[in-house]
């Protein structure tokens, strides 16, 4: 049964279904949330309250085939909330970073220690994904989020643009900006490709 379909079956009273449709989506909710506020406890917060609004308002999704743009337009206005409530707008444990006033951007611990400690610069997997999380936290919050729907969530423009009530053109200029930004940033960090071994 495809996502559709179930949604359909709920918004019809098939209130059963709602279970299976959280198996489905839960874990996609909460890495979105998690990438977004980078605070496992207030992922796991907003990846339940997303349910809720999702259990409280399905009766009024009109075109059931927009549920996954609209299912992360409620998880990303419930990050912003979370945002604007907890006042911690791009922030990151003092302890988990490094002021480089040379170039203006907070490099990693890790990223300081691989370069002094190896010589050849190598990154396991563990401190890449650290690396491109704290890279993508200093991005705006509007080109952050477009990235993370994109690449991790694998939304196309349009379901994009539609969770978060935009224009495809403003999404796609936000999504090209952002790239540019991290590249900005993991030049002055002095990290090429072959460190990494990700492509975004």
């Amino acid at each position: 049964m495809t996502d559709i379909e179930l949604v359909e079956r709920i918004v019809d009273g098939d209130r059963a279904g709602l279970n299976i449709l959280v198996g489905r989506w839960e874990k996609a909710i909460y890495n979105f949330a998690f990438r977004y506020l980078g605070d496992k406890e207030l992922a796991r917060d907003v990846t339940q309250k997303t349910f809720i609004r999702v259990y409280k308002n399905i009766n009024k999704l009109r075109d059931t085939k927009k549920f996954s743009s609209w299912i992360y337009q409620i998880a990303a206005n419930l990050c912003k909330d979370e945002l604007k409530k907890k006042g911690h707008r791009d922030t990151l444990s003092i302890d988990l970073i490094h002021e480089n006033s040379e170039n203006g951007h907070l490099m990693p611990n890790e990223l300081i220690e691989t370069k002094m400690s190896q010589p050849d610069n190598e990154l396991n997997h563990k401190q890449i994904g650290t690396i491109i999380h704290k890279a993508l936290k200093q991005l705006p919050e509007e080109q952050r989020v477009v990235i993370i729907m994109k690449e991790y969530q694998g939304l196309k423009f349009k379901e994009i643009a539609e969770a978060l009530d935009e224009s495809i053109n403003t999404v796609k200029s936000r999504m090209y900006y952002g790239l540019n930004g991290l590249r900005k940033i993991f030049q002055k960090w002095e990290i090429t490709g072959e460190m990494l071994s990700y492509e975004m």
